[in-house]
């Protein structure tokens, strides 16, 4: 394998990117000294994307130089490009490239790196690994090889736990050797059942069952998925605890005794059981609970030698009774509202920790909770189906800095142009904000969520910016069913209320208007508008709710101004009312050629796509295709015969690109409802296809 050559960014992007990292990270970079302690020349991180961009950052503020490792599906990632270094380890899928410890063994010999940083998943937890490192004299910058062992491992890390005083959940603690056996143990602690991989985290190789059945079925795609994801296919049964918080305390150690837990993280808006909205501190703990969880967190620790970062995880009930889950020995996603609240940059702490030099800090005392912080996961995926999406960004541009500087945080490894591939996890940006109050964080985020543009691929932020508007998340009334309970048959997109449904409506027409001026086929101060817009209703199905408006421009100039901000005083009919007309004034700012519309009341629409009868905006974080006609035009409508949909009851059609594991029949089988057809693995979730119907199979197209 040979260095790529370094190749760089336009200056545009460059500029950019420059912008967020100086002005998301100012908190933590800031509070983070430019040490002149010895820790190394070199380091390779062994990982792609987003977290390997945000080791860089802290590897360059420390003058220490840095390698990438990429796949050939990552040649042109924006890690490669940032690194001083890169080395190709492999064709695009994981196990051939980012889990080739030889190839990457190869990378690290050619490039002469002294340490290698594991950011997390991919080898992050394999004590293998770090034997090898250890064997080339190379330092691991996570913990020791016997404490990740111990702690990575989810069936010895519970009986440590025990051992060290630690709250656990009552469950088995040997290894479960087959479905049949998992099933005995689930009747003998009680159902739920949480069947988890013994080896990993983040979702992967999970499953709730709550019946013997669910144990058989879950058994076999848990252990799969574990198989898959990290090597080993050992599941673990313990109780499911019902209407539980998932609430973790990140710890610090090094290797001279020091150990420090830090404010905790609440993490109980999930999908999968893959985290997707984080906040710290958690609405739910007080500071006597905070304190027990964190001390018991760092008796664990020091209970294995511990000498890195790592978080315990803790489900927390409504009574603040909280039981270990597990530890995870690595950096964790959601680590930068950590270090939003805490003022530490915790990549900096590890690579000291690994370099054999002490904490910034050793005093339990001087940790400080400096205000509150949220985290919302980005993905690639259908936010009702949670199905991933590949693609190409077309045009992609992140939310910057609102009331003050460093109030948002973009972690991300893509810039416009990037590609999202099937092979890894759909994840684009980590996106935190920061305030003195949690209402202040949630504010931020939501005006950081309107301003996000991503094109070409589906993308989660309608259901984010659902989720920190709702009233029950605003209150803190929050569990690991959240989503499940507020969303039964799926997040479909924002159902409008009767303000909002009017305000979209005006601010549709007064958009047509401006867009006609432009044109120059709109001419006078005065239009008149129909206007559809999407109402979603309780069986899914979208009803189009009509609205009469009318607008004067009110404009001092008495003309419509191209771009900036345009005046009106708008009547219209309200589309979730009676039918009676409102009056009120109405004014909209929009540059040409940018998405964003900002209107009157403080709300940011997206313009993202003329449409023949109106447009595509995006509202409160979803897309709404508004109709916006005139009269006449909506006279001559009446006469056009709606277009027939395509019937494909009879299909069972992939919901995302991803590869055929396993395929249930075969040609003339008959199936029943809801029986497996087929498994899709895509970007390390397995997804079982079942048939929507009874019937005889006439064809499989695989």
């Amino acid at each position: 394998m040979t260095p790529l050559p370094m190749l760089r960014f336009p200056a545009s992007v460059v500029r950019q990117r420059l912008f967020v990292v100086q002005q998301t990270h100012r908190q933590y970079a800031a509070a983070a000294s430019q040490s002149a302690e010895k820790t190394f020349d070199k380091i390779l991180i062994a990982n792609r994307g987003e977290i390997a961009c945000r080791v860089i950052r802290t590897a360059k503020r420390m003058g220490i130089k840095t390698v990438a490792v990429y796949s050939d599906a990552d040649a042109n990632a924006v890690f490669v490009r940032e690194a001083d270094e890169a080395y190709r380890v492999g064709p695009a899928p994981s196990n051939q490239s980012y889990l080739n410890v030889p190839a990457i063994m190869d990378a690290i010999k050619q490039s002469g790196a002294q340490a290698v940083h594991p950011g997390y998943g991919f080898l992050s937890e394999n004590a293998g690994f770090v034997r090898e490192l250890n064997a080339a004299g190379v330092a691991f910058i996570g913990p020791k090889e016997d404490a990740m062992a111990a702690m990575g491992d989810k069936i010895q890390s519970k009986i440590i736990a025990k051992k060290a005083g630690v709250n656990t959940i009552p469950g088995f603690d040997g290894v479960v050797r087959d479905a049949e056996h998992a099933v005995e143990i689930a009747e003998e602690i009680g159902y739920p059942v949480m069947l988890k991989a013994s080896a990993g985290g983040g979702g992967k190789g999970m499953r709730i069952a709550y019946t013997a059945q669910d144990v058989r079925s879950g058994f076999k795609l848990a252990a799969d998925e574990a198989l898959s994801s990290f090597g080993d296919n050992r599941i673990l049964v313990e109780k499911f605890i019902e209407e539980p918080r998932h609430i973790e305390i990140q710890i610090i150690a090094d290797g001279r005794g020091n150990v420090l837990w830090l404010p905790e993280r609440e993490c109980s808006i999930q999908r999968r059981n893959q985290k997707v909205i984080e906040e710290a501190p958690s609405t739910h703990l007080d500071a006597d609970t905070r304190r027990r969880m964190g001390e018991q967190a760092v008796a664990l620790a020091r209970n294995v030698g511990y000498n890195s970062a790592g978080t315990v995880e803790f489900l927390v009930d409504k009574h603040r009774n909280f039981y270990f889950l597990e530890m995870n020995t690595r950096l964790q996603v959601e680590h930068p509202i950590t270090e939003y609240v805490t003022g530490l940059d915790l990549v900096e702490e590890m690579i000291r920790a690994a370099a054999g030099l002490t904490l910034t800090t050793t005093d339990q005392g001087a940790v400080r909770m400096d205000g509150w912080a949220i985290e919302a996961r980005v993905y690639a995926e259908d936010p009702e189906k949670y199905l991933p999406s590949i693609g190409t960004l077309s045009r992609y541009q992140e939310p910057r800095s609102w009331r003050q500087a460093g109030d948002v945080r973009c972690d991300s490894g893509i810039t416009e142009g990037s590609e999202i591939s099937m092979y890894y996890d759909p994840m684009i940006c980590k996106l935190s904000t920061h305030g003195a109050t949690r209402e202040q964080a949630i504010a931020t985020m939501q005006h950081a969520l309107d301003r996000y543009v991503i094109r070409g691929v589906t993308h989660n932020i309608p259901l984010l910016r659902e989720v920190v508007s709702n009233g029950d998340f605003g209150a803190g009334r929050i569990t690991t069913a959240f989503l499940a309970e507020h969303y039964p048959s799926g997040f479909k997109g924002h159902r409008l209320t009767r303000e909002s449904a009017f305000e979209l409506a005006t601010t549709a027409a007064a958009i047509e208007f401006v867009r006609r001026a432009r044109e120059g086929a709109q001419t006078g101060a005065q239009a008149s508008f129909v206007v559809r817009v999407p109402q979603l209703q309780d069986d899914g199905s979208v009803q189009r709710l009509e609205s009469t408006v009318h607008l004067r421009l009110a404009n001092a100039s008495g003309s419509a101004a191209l771009q900036g901000t345009n005046a009106f005083v708008a009547t219209a009919t309200n589309p979730l009312s009676d039918g009676a007309a409102e009056t009120r004034e109405v004014s909209i700012t929009w540059t040409i050629d940018h998405p964003f519309v900002e209107t009157s009341s403080g709300a940011t629409l997206q313009f993202l796509d003329p449409l023949p009868l109106g447009m595509r905006v995006q509202y409160m974080g979803t897309k709404f295709d508004v109709d916006v006609v005139t009269p006449r035009q909506n006279e001559l409508l009446q006469h056009m015969r709606a277009e027939e949909a395509v019937d494909t009851s009879r299909l069972v059609l992939a919901p995302m690109p991803g590869v055929i594991v396993s395929v249930a029949v075969s040609e003339g089988d008959t199936v029943a409802e809801g029986a497996e057809v087929a498994v899709v693995e895509a970007m390390k979730m397995q997804n079982v296809l079942r048939a929507p119907r009874a019937g005889v199979v006439k064809a499989v197209n695989v």
